[in-house]
């Protein structure tokens, strides 16, 4: 099956750079290229593709109201965001995820990285940076009285559900989780939905802020100031 990306970036260059590169990869296609985020909306409704890369500053609606108002349609196919972006501020993370996107990742990333990513979110998976990582962490560690019964909760996980749970925790996607324990993609995905339902996390980076608000994982070296630079 052949995944239908759409291409949201007003940077012409780099856009073409992202066209040429998807469709020179085995089983994805470019399906259509908008430079704002009204053109998003207009094309992620004509041309139904299954994901989204979508930058955020743009002329006009940014990436984010874009990706909002997408999300928000009853239309019967709705693509999965990947939101792909120079600018991984707190705010930009904490919005987009708000928004329901299925990823969201500096422009630095590599070439590889960045298909599987797409790959990634396709699947129904969601993917992280480090730094937006961070700030899921972050935020929820500092609302107070958050943590009430989730460490009752996590004490109901199997041994083997706890290890994938530490794994997700580290930011790892289905397909490294699965490698690392052994394990078939399918079946860490089937892991990861018992999970959620036993701590009750609606998304995947709910799941991973409760792993550090339970201190079930702990934030060892967390990016510094110059990092986000």
């Amino acid at each position: 099956m052949t995944i239908r990306v759409l291409l949201a970036d007003d940077q012409a260059l780099l856009a073409g750079t992202f066209h040429i590169l998807i469709d020179a990869s085995d089983g994805m296609e470019v399906v259509g290229v908008a430079e704002d985020g009204d053109q998003a909306v207009g094309l992620a409704r004509t041309t139904a593709p299954d994901v989204v890369l979508m930058d955020i500053r743009m002329p006009g609606k940014d990436g984010l109201d874009a990706a909002e108002e997408i999300l928000r349609s009853e239309a019967p196919h709705r693509p999965r965001i990947l939101v792909l972006t120079t600018f991984e501020t707190d705010e930009y993370v904490t919005r987009a995820l708000r928004a329901g996107v299925s990823g969201f990742l500096g422009k630095g990333i590599a070439p590889a990285e960045l298909l599987g990513a797409i790959r990634t979110v396709a699947a129904g998976d969601m993917i992280l940076s480090p730094l937006a990582t961070h700030t899921v962490i972050s935020r929820y560690l500092a609302v107070p009285g958050q943590s009430g019964a989730v460490p009752e909760a996590l004490g109901a996980l199997t041994p083997r559900e706890r290890e994938v749970l530490a794994q997700a925790a580290k930011g790892l996607t289905n397909h490294e989780i699965a490698e690392l324990l052994c394990l078939s993609p399918l079946t860490v995905r089937t892991f990861i939905q018992r999970i959620m339902a036993k701590l009750d996390a609606r998304h995947r980076a709910q799941l991973v802020a409760i792993a550090y608000q339970s201190g079930f994982v702990r934030v060892h070296q967390p990016p510094s100031p110059d990092a986000r630079r």
